[in-house]
């Protein structure tokens, strides 16, 4: 990936040099087997079609409801609030957690819409593209119905069943092999530090209207009169044309957004109740849950997601069924990148089971490595590569499936099948959450490219403002949260001390930013 700088060439030529491998060093079988031994039953797989589905209907519903007026409705909504500096950036800040569904829709959407209302009010442009930067990854990634859930389950899943084959309890084998996906990622949240305490960050910043670092002058700048942006800047304004565009003359109403989205939620957790109890009859909420097959129940909402979009959209006239149609396709176009890497991460994922690649980590670390300090060291890890590489999920694919069977192995997931396994879950989400921060830093990351575009900010500026709050985050989430609760400290405590932290940085290293004229 450091090499080529392109995802999808990168898990292509890991997938071959597996196969290459595999094939007893031959180049050309190699490539046979590329295909016929690990992409095509990757795509055979009935999980896997499941996801592929969920994430094609649920990119499809953003395009409808961009197109009706819905998204932008909900930004439209928050305006009117925005009258100060502080309220434009408050304002921003609920647009970007309303649009927690994706987080190319998000930033592209809550860039370009606030950016007049901040320039009016004298608020810098970097400061927009941070507000819309710490508000994209970071809430997609916590939220449990987005165009992200799908991936990271699916890599959830593979790691948990490689740990169940390579582990020698049969019992802990047993409880690996038939934990739900779903529920893992659900119990991984409260060990999501860098995401929430960013998004604390975001808000505290706002709250207190201090700053710190680079970002302070750019503050100072704007509301003294230096202007928005710095002098002599290269601003990347966004032209490209998404097709998810809502047509001129079309009414922003919030509730068509909201309420598909909405029905999601619903669907989903009704369907994980039903199918749940279906299997394990009367229980509580919890096994129930465990018990149900995610891969159904968010099929069956994103399903129902759509189909609400477009109802509304077509009966309230906004847009024809035809029109509805084309927006329904041009929201599963703009998702076509992710299924290429979806694809390619979940063969990527066979390839390091067949060369036993874990196992092989296992045997190297086992002895030698505390299950203590698994977390941390895979954060900080997952942050390096997701940084050099600009991709968060190509960081998900190579690391979970390693990790996962490595905590298991080193003794992380005891207790997993009598409810414990805390270093399990906090390995887990230390992956989601370094993969984050690298992406979050990173100057050539997708999202961070978009913040900057949407924002209209110069590139850079952008790198080198946001990169202090994001560091100071990471440190509290490493220290208080990754070594913390790997040697007993509750998450909840954590997070509480991680907050802590960023309040006396703003109170301390900060500086008040002038109210402006």
């Amino acid at each position: 990936a450091l090499i080529f700088r392109h995802v999808v060439v990168s898990l292509f030529f890991g997938i071959w040099l597996g196969g290459f491998f595999i094939a007893g060093l031959d180049p050309l079988a190699g490539l046979g087997r590329t295909v016929d031994t690990f992409i095509v039953p990757s795509l055979a797989d009935t999980d896997n079609a499941s996801i592929l589905m969920f994430s094609a209907l649920l990119s499809a519903m953003v395009g409808v409801i961009s197109r009706s007026g819905g998204t932008r409705g909900i930004v439209e909504a928050l305006r009117p609030l925005a009258t100060t500096p502080r309220r434009a950036q408050l304002a921003t800040f609920f647009a970007g957690v309303g649009i927690f569904f994706d987080d190319y829709a998000n930033t592209l959407i809550v860039g370009n819409t606030f950016r007049p209302v901040t320039d009016k009010l004298k608020v810098s442009r970097e400061k927009l593209a941070y507000l819309v930067d710490s508000t994209a990854a970071p809430v997609v990634t916590i939220a449990f119905v987005s165009t992200w859930v799908g991936f990271e389950i699916s890599l959830i899943r593979d790691g948990l069943r490689i740990a169940a084959e390579q582990t020698a309890d049969p019992a802990l084998a047993g409880a690996l092999a038939s934990a739900s996906p779903f529920t893992v990622f659900l119990s991984s949240i409260p060990y999501l530090f860098y995401p929430i305490l960013a998004l604390f960050m975001v808000a505290a910043v706002i709250a207190s209207q201090r700053d710190f670092g680079p970002m302070h002058g750019a503050e100072v700048r704007a509301r003294t009169g230096g202007g928005v942006f710095r002098p002599g800047s290269q601003l990347m304004v966004n032209s490209e044309e998404t097709g998810l565009d809502a047509p001129e003359g079309v009414p922003l109403r919030w509730y068509n957004a909201a309420i598909p989205v909405l029905t999601v939620v619903l669907t989903v957790l009704f369907g994980l109740y039903f199918d749940g109890r279906g299997a394990v009859g009367p229980a509580s909420l919890w096994d129930t849950f465990g018990a149900a097959d995610p891969f159904k129940a968010i099929l069956w909402g994103s399903l129902a997601g759509c189909l609400v979009a477009i109802g509304l959209a077509v009966t309230q006239r906004i847009l024809t069924l035809s029109q509805a149609l084309d927006g329904w396709l041009a929201g599963i176009r703009a998702m076509t990148m992710g299924f290429v890497i979806l694809t390619l991460a979940w063969s990527l994922g066979e390839v390091t089971s067949q060369l036993a690649t874990a196992p092989y980590l296992t045997q190297i670390l086992e002895g030698n490595l505390a299950p203590e300090l698994v977390p941390v060291i895979t954060f900080v890890t997952a942050a390096i590569v997701s940084f050099c590489t600009g991709t968060s999920w190509a960081t998900m694919t190579i690391l979970l499936p390693l990790v996962v069977p490595l905590i298991v192995a080193l003794g992380g997931a005891t207790g997993f099948e009598a409810g414990g396994g805390e270093l399990l879950v906090s390995s887990i989400s230390s992956v989601l959450a370094g993969s984050i921060f690298g992406d979050h830093c990173s100057p050539i990351s997708d999202t961070t490219v978009l913040s900057s575009m949407a924002s209209a900010c110069d590139h850079m500026d952008h790198v080198r403002t946001q990169l202090p709050y994001a560091l100071v985050v990471a440190v509290a989430a490493m220290l208080f949260g990754h070594v913390g609760t790997s040697y007993g400290l509750s998450p909840w405590i954590a997070h509480l001390l991680g907050i802590g932290t960023v309040i006396v940085v703003l109170r301390f290293v900060g500086r008040p930013v002038p109210a402006g004229s």
